[in-house]
């Protein structure tokens, strides 16, 4: 068994690690805005971390000058079945968050591949590096949309290249049906200021002990973040 590394917070709930880490995401975005003109924030979605965006949502912050930025996307289009956009709007950009500017990934195309420049020019018109990011992992270790073994994965791990990276992952049933994606890539995570790894449940627990083993990045994605000498990757886990 893997030895928790000293950034893992372990919480008595799920309200606990909500809470913590949204009053951690709000003392970032405050500090920055205290130092330059706009702040941002990446986001993730799923439903772990709803409690933490319907907190942050209602935080007294000047939203006005923050910059919401989606992790990753399936490609659909907002209103169609598991846009992640659909699922920040109801969620975070509510109540005082509403004011915030949202960038979402989705732009005109079949496929993720077709998109990437427009979606990339609208990432670059934003200010980096980001202050903060809130992501998850599966229970396969991915993380954004990381897939073990997906086409284009080697170019999301990227330091190097675009912010933005096409994914074609392997059906499973972590993925589903909508298996052609368009996520951030390592560049975008460079230099934040929180980096955090929202986590719940046993098995995602004993994912993440895996995944601290070693091991190829390619079977486990989120072994590039937590391995990497320069993102500090904070865990937040409740059972």
């Amino acid at each position: 068994m893997a030895t928790m590394p000293e950034t893992f917070h372990p919480f008595g709930n799920g309200d606990a690690a909500a809470r913590a880490l949204a009053d951690a995401l709000a003392d970032t975005l405050q500090h920055a805005l205290a130092t330059r003109a706009r702040a941002s924030l990446i986001v993730s979605g799923g439903s772990t971390p709803e409690p933490v965006y319907r907190r942050l949502s209602v935080t007294d912050l000047d939203w006005t000058r923050i910059d919401v930025v989606l992790a990753d996307e399936r490609w659909v289009e907002p209103g169609e079945e598991g846009s992640n956009a659909d699922f920040i709007c109801r969620t975070l950009l509510t109540g005082k968050a509403a004011q915030a500017r949202f960038t979402g990934l989705k732009s005109p195309g079949a496929r993720a591949a077709d998109g990437l420049p427009a979606t990339e020019a609208r990432l670059a018109a934003l200010h980096w590096p980001a202050d903060c990011a809130v992501l998850g992992m599966g229970d396969d270790g991915h993380t954004l949309s990381w897939f073990p073994h997906a086409d284009g994965l080697q170019d999301a791990l990227s330091e190097d290249g675009p912010r933005v990276a096409s994914i074609t992952a392997r059906q499973s049933v972590v993925t589903g049906m909508l298996t052609e994606r368009i996520t951030l890539t390592m560049r975008a995570l460079e230099d934040l200021k929180l980096c955090a790894l929202l986590i719940r449940g046993d098995a995602k627990r004993a994912a993440l002990e895996k995944a601290l083993l070693p091991g190829p990045v390619e079977d486990m994605p989120v072994r590039a973040l937590l391995n990497h000498p320069l993102i500090d990757l904070q865990i937040f886990w409740s059972p």
